[in-house]
């Protein structure tokens, strides 16, 4: 896949703003706070619809103005075609080739993009909600459906909470029982199936970047269901989980919320049979993270036959040099087209090339220039 041409226009701080990517690596500089994250974000948010940064639509919108839009050029295979996502009145548009995009599958097509930032390296120390955030975006560049899918778990998971803190009747329960639980069944094959795809890769991958002692395991197994999980159907899981749903009901009701299910689960990231999060050095935890990024990179390569677009937004800074040497290289050698941003060019020039388009960012400004 191949971004060709990207245009923004009042994206965050990026007022107007066309730009033709280097097929390899394009690089954006300059300090921070003057839009370098803000082009990775829209190149994110044109290719996943969805933040970077977990921010409203409305925060997206160049202040001062009442919509945004982003449009790219892309080649997938021999075709090219044009996406728009447009951003008004806190709600989002998509358009395929200029046409409203009605069902989300249509929209995607192949598209996909794998995002790397400071903040994925806290994934390790922080909490449950990081790790299942690192996890269910690789779910869904694997499988674009799981956004649909998600939403329909979320949505039924909202309404049965609304009702536990009301203290409502159980019988008003029921019917969000069996939504929430065949939802859930779905997640949870979803990410069964990402994670006996992905965590192989990801184990070897970090046995190649820690040069650790101990090895890494990375895993997932969900609370309340591990024999089942192993095996289990779809419709078996959400069976299962119903049952633990309404077994929880009183408990539930007077905690007001619900204390079982795929967003109560937590990513299982071990060194040596021992817990990342406790026993791991920075080092070794940013390790980690970079591991299942190349895995990551590296299966959909491997599953859709063509090379994600990777977006690193300013994570050299973060790296110690070892590290970085290890992932600029690799960058290098993917083959993949890379969109990187630093406030020091020399800490991401390793991963540049000849055909390597540098820019200077300042004040939502993109200008081109020589980078040697």
């Amino acid at each position: 896949m191949l971004l060709n041409r990207l245009q923004v226009e009042d994206f965050r701080n990026l007022r107007s703003i066309e730009l033709f990517p280097s097929e390899r690596a394009t690089v954006a500089v300059g300090p921070n706070g003057q839009g370098k994250t803000n082009l990775l974000e829209a190149i994110y948010f044109l290719t996943t619809l969805k933040p970077l940064r977990g921010s409203r639509m409305g925060d997206l919108v160049r202040f001062g103005t009442s919509a945004a839009r982003v449009t790219g050029q892309v080649r997938l295979g021999g075709a090219e075609r044009e996406i728009r996502v447009e951003i008004s009145d806190g709600t989002r548009q998509a358009f395929v080739d200029g046409k409203k995009v009605s069902g989300l599958e249509d929209y995607f097509g192949g598209v996909s993009v794998v995002a790397f930032t400071p903040e994925d390296l806290a994934v390790v120390k922080g909490g449950p909600e990081l790790r299942r955030w690192l996890l269910d975006r690789a779910v869904f560049n694997r499988f674009p459906a799981y956004l649909k899918e998600a939403r329909a778990y979320l949505r039924a998971l909202k309404s049965r909470n609304r009702l536990l803190k009301d203290r409502s009747a159980p019988e008003y329960l029921a019917a969000f029982d069996e939504a929430l639980a065949k939802a859930g069944g779905r997640i949870l094959i979803r990410r069964r199936s990402l994670m006996r795809e992905l965590a192989p890769r990801a184990e070897a991958a970090f046995e190649a970047i820690g040069k650790a002692e101990h090895p890494a395991r990375v895993d997932y197994v969900p609370t309340q269901l591990a024999e089942l999980f192993a095996h289990g159907e779809e419709e078996q899981l959400s069976s299962r989980l119903l049952e633990l749903l309404r077994e929880r009901t009183p408990r539930d009701s007077e905690r007001g919320f619900t204390s079982v299910g795929p967003h109560a689960d937590d990513l299982t990231l071990e060194l040596g049979a021992r817990a990342a999060r406790t026993f791991a050095s920075q080092g070794q935890q940013r390790a980690l993270i970079l591991a299942w990024k190349v895995a990551e990179i590296e299966n959909l390569h491997a599953h859709l036959g063509y090379l994600p677009l990777l977006l690193l937004d300013d994570v050299s800074s973060e790296l110690d040099p070892e590290r970085n040497a290890y992932l600029m290289q690799y960058l290098a050698r993917s083959g993949a087209q890379v969109f990187l941003t630093t406030t020091d060019p020399e800490l991401v020039r390793a991963a540049a090339g000849h055909s390597t388009l540098w820019c200077s960012v300042k004040g939502g400004v993109i200008t081109p220039f020589a980078g040697r």
